[in-house]
């Protein structure tokens, strides 16, 4: 069986510059973008919020969204931006989400989620898949799970991606939705007996390649979000471990992703936005701290000057 790696959507974070340092350390982990609302890609700044480099692929498209004709035609704009697959969310419990009548609410109104779905997977020929939570407030038996998935199978989507704790929309900010109430991974695992046919992907709490490798004998992919925004280099070791072999070193990718950054700021991209993917290379190795603060405190001073690289790896003791 071959399994998968991917990276969690995840707001504000899985931009195409992360997404770019990500595939030069894993080549073969699926990248997200992050979360984008189908009024943002129909009546905004389409090229600003779904552009991305070409080395990203794999790369999945998240939409949010409830309105199947405006679903659909961003699905038929992000097929012919070149992307991979579109994932819809029913998995985020924000105020915002909810407001718009998308993420984890939708989990409370399957049969609007499958027409959805239908007419997206009309739409385009790409893979359209659904990422959602294991319940949702009291809506969190088994049964309404083991339902929903069912109502999703049936639409005609082949994947799922379950976050294993259910979403809480009243009470607790995302944040704390990201931690409390307990994971569940049981119910993952049951619906992954019961649905053979679907390829399931758990998500949620997944923080080292051993966790990721006791899910996989379970299930057939795990996504991994916060362990790798703490970590990037998680990455590499997923890809040796579980997918295929890579030999390419922490200072190797820096300097790619260097060279990379230059060509960014010839199209007028400020050197400290494109600080954050970067800022945890270094994880876990001394000097990693001095690194982040040097790069931090002299990146907005020195907008043009892609040497603050080099001069912050020299406080890295490797």
């Amino acid at each position: 069986m071959n399994h998968t790696i991917s990276v969690a959507p995840m707001l504000d974070w899985t931009d195409k510059h992360c997404r770019y340092l990500h595939r030069l350390i894993s080549a073969d982990t699926v990248l997200y973008s992050e979360m984008i609302t189908t009024p943002a890609i129909l009546q905004g700044d389409t090229q600003k919020y779904i552009s991305y480099n070409q080395q990203e692929h794999p790369v999945v498209l998240q939409l949010g969204g409830s309105n199947a004709t405006d679903l659909s035609k961003s699905c038929v704009i992000a097929q012919e931006y070149g992307y991979d697959e579109v994932n819809l969310n029913v998995g985020c419990p924000s105020d915002r989400v909810q407001k718009g009548r998308f993420g984890a609410c939708l989990m409370n109104e399957p049969q609007l989620v499958v027409d959805c779905m239908k007419s997206m997977q009309k739409a385009v020929d790409i893979p359209i898949t659904i990422k959602c939570r294991i319940g949702v407030d009291d809506n969190d038996s088994f049964e309404n799970l083991h339902s929903f998935i069912q109502q999703v199978a049936d639409s005609g989507v082949k994947t799922i991606i379950i976050h294993a704790r259910k979403a809480l929309l009243k009470g607790l900010s995302p944040k704390q939705n990201r931690n409390i109430p307990p994971l569940n991974y049981d119910y993952v695992y049951k619906i992954k007996t019961l649905f053979p046919e679907l390829t399931i992907v758990i998500n949620g709490g997944i923080n080292t390649v051993e966790e990721a490798q006791q899910h996989l004998q379970q299930v057939d992919g795990v996504m991994l979000g916060r362990a790798i925004w703490n970590n990037p280099w998680l990455l590499h070791d997923l890809q040796n471990k579980i997918l295929a072999s890579s030999s390419n070193t922490r200072d190797q990718i820096l300097q790619h992703y260097i060279k990379y950054c230059q060509i960014q700021m010839q199209k007028d991209v400020k050197l400290h936005w494109l600080l954050p993917p970067v800022l945890n290379l270094y994880h876990g190795i001394a000097g990693n701290k001095k690194w982040k603060s040097y790069l931090v405190t002299q990146a907005p001073k020195r907008v043009k000057d892609i040497t603050v690289f080099d001069e912050a790896r020299e406080l890295i003791e490797l």
